[in-house]
């Protein structure tokens, strides 16, 4: 990833996720983020949406956005895939010390929904 097409993302909070149905349908999320290694991790369960649809479709595209997932400047396209297990605990370190109580919270009540799942993003 080219550090022109990293620096939107940086000191930002949420990314407008960008999944594709079978369809071609797009579907947009916001979500948390965090950014390592050239890397955007995204943290979510096994039953969402975004899951299914990233087994099919591999394409995304994100861009900042606010809380209600409004943008904040220009897509970018970038190919996602499932984190390993060293590299999903690292993403899951690096959410707690970004977000601290609040993804602490948002644990608890996403492990009632189904096992975390890191999804990478690379632009």
């Amino acid at each position: 990833m080219s550090s022109d097409k990293l620096a939107p993302f940086l000191d930002q909070k949420c990314i407008n996720l960008e999944t594709y149905r079978k369809s071609g349908q797009t579907v947009k999320t916001p979500v948390w983020f965090v950014l390592t290694d050239r890397t955007i991790y995204v943290v979510t369960t096994s039953t969402t949406g975004k899951v299914k649809r990233l087994q099919n479709n591999k394409d995304v595209r994100i861009v900042p956005c606010g809380f209600r997932g409004e943008p904040k400047g220009d897509w970018v396209e970038g190919e996602a895939y499932f984190a390993d297990k060293a590299e999903s605990e690292r993403a899951l370190k690096l959410r707690k010390k970004k977000y601290g109580l609040q993804a602490r919270l948002a644990n608890i009540f996403a492990s009632r929904k189904g096992e975390l799942v890191v999804i990478g993003i690379k632009i």
